[in-house]
């Protein structure tokens, strides 16, 4: 899966700032299941490496992963809301 680098900060938006864009266009899910907990909660602190959030991409569930850490201050999307490749999924406080 391809992988979006961290994006610059943008206007309004202080160097301690990243988006998490997503790499590939599908469904966004916060957890695993309609019946699971989110993966990661608004406020929570997350380390490289630790998923984010889900993307299903015909019928096969791509992870995104946080590429620093930090801590998620914003998910863009809702759950189960069509996401397109680059959109901006979360943005984390490093």
């Amino acid at each position: 899966m391809p992988r979006i680098p961290p994006a610059p900060p943008g206007p309004g938006q202080t160097a301690s700032e990243r988006i998490i864009n997503c790499p590939v266009e599908g469904t966004f899910y916060r957890a695993p299941s309609p019946d699971d907990q989110p993966f990661v909660e608004v406020g929570a602190s997350v380390r490289v490496g630790q998923v984010l959030c889900i993307i299903e991409a015909s019928k096969l569930v791509n992870e995104i992963e946080s590429d620093l850490d930090g801590v998620v201050t914003e998910f863009f999307p809702q759950n189960a809301q069509p996401v397109v490749f680059g959109e901006p999924l979360c943005r984390i406080q490093t």
